[in-house]
């Protein structure tokens, strides 16, 4: 029997329609029992040889586990980011990758714009003291009053922009592959939005040319007082750059949702000018349920393509 892998950290297999067809067509599912992000060798134990398709989550896709994965022939990611995936190792091993880029979009950038006005408003802080039986009385800052700089304008990026300017707030943005100017937003170049952004918002993936694009000179060139906002990929960030420049006063705030080594127990932990939360950007009840749908659609579809499987998709 061939075997399908779900190597989420969750995944709702019982109300999937295009599961159920998979498991009619004598396919085997198997879940992710640690339910946590996967380490390299733990997906390669997870898939086995006999895995022929899986639906993944944010774990290391690399050359090693698909030369260990020799029957797997579809890969459908259940999320936006594909930077988790070598892709072009897939494509030498014959391998089909799918994402869902259009699913969690809504649900990432209504948790940004959650981060943000817990930042500018500082809510977490203010919940903690009052917790602790004071009664803070903290100034905060309007969204309206601000210069939001996003960088990276796709699917979450521009819906990121639109929420934004529906406070009034002035929106700039750099994205060297989309004009920002088409969705009604000022472009920028990247050293301008750090230097006229107060509030500044990642929207992009991870890759080489992107670790660490906010350091130590990229905070340096903000104003003061700034404040970052992460619900894209944790390698964008150094994060002890950036509990260096929330410790010396220079920047205002940050808020972030993904990390470079997840589960994140690392030293922004013991920052109370951070708010963190544990990458739940695509979290949300309807979001999820399309998310899922969609990712196993694709499955369903790539598996049908290769031949793998004998399907009329329509009926489905």
């Amino acid at each position: 029997m061939s075997k399908i892998v779900i190597s989420t950290s969750s995944f709702n297999v019982d109300n999937n329609p295009f599961l159920h067809h998979l498991v009619n067509s004598g396919m085997h599912i198997v879940s992710n029992s640690y339910r946590r992000k996967l380490t390299e060798d733990e997906v390669i134990k997870l898939l086995g040889e006999d895995t022929i398709g899986m639906i993944a989550g944010i774990e290391p896709l690399t050359e090693r586990v698909f030369s260990s994965a020799k029957n797997l022939k579809v890969i459908s990611r259940c999320g936006a980011g594909l930077d988790s995936v070598e892709l072009t190792a897939a494509k030498l091993q014959g391998i089909s990758v799918f994402n869902t880029p259009e699913a969690p979009a809504q649900a990432v950038a209504e948790l940004t714009m959650g981060l943000m006005l817990a930042a500018l408003r500082r809510i977490c802080q203010t919940d903690q003291l009052l917790r602790a039986n004071e009664w803070p009385r903290i100034q905060g800052q309007l969204l309206a009053a601000q210069t939001v700089g996003i960088i990276g304008l796709g699917h979450i990026g521009k819906r990121v922009a639109r929420l934004s300017q529906a406070f009034e707030a002035r929106v700039i943005a750099h994205d060297p592959h989309i004009d920002p100017e088409s969705h009604g937003v000022k472009s920028v170049s990247l050293e301008e939005l750090l230097s006229e952004a107060s509030v500044i918002s990642l929207h992009l993936p991870y890759i080489t040319d992107t670790h660490h694009l906010l350091d130590t000179k990229s905070f340096a060139r903000m104003k003061p007082g700034s404040i970052i906002i992460n619900a894209a990929r944790g390698g964008l960030i150094d994060e002890t750059a950036l509990n260096e420049a929330l410790n010396s006063g220079h920047l205002g705030m940050a808020a972030l949702d993904v990390f470079e080594q997840e589960p994140y127990h690392g030293i922004l932990t013991g920052n109370d000018k951070v708010i963190l939360t544990s990458h739940i950007g695509s979290l949300a009840k309807e979001s999820r349920k399309l998310m899922e749908a969609e990712a196993a659609g694709n499955l369903l579809k790539g598996l049908v393509n290769t031949g793998l499987i004998e399907s009329d998709l329509n009926n489905v």
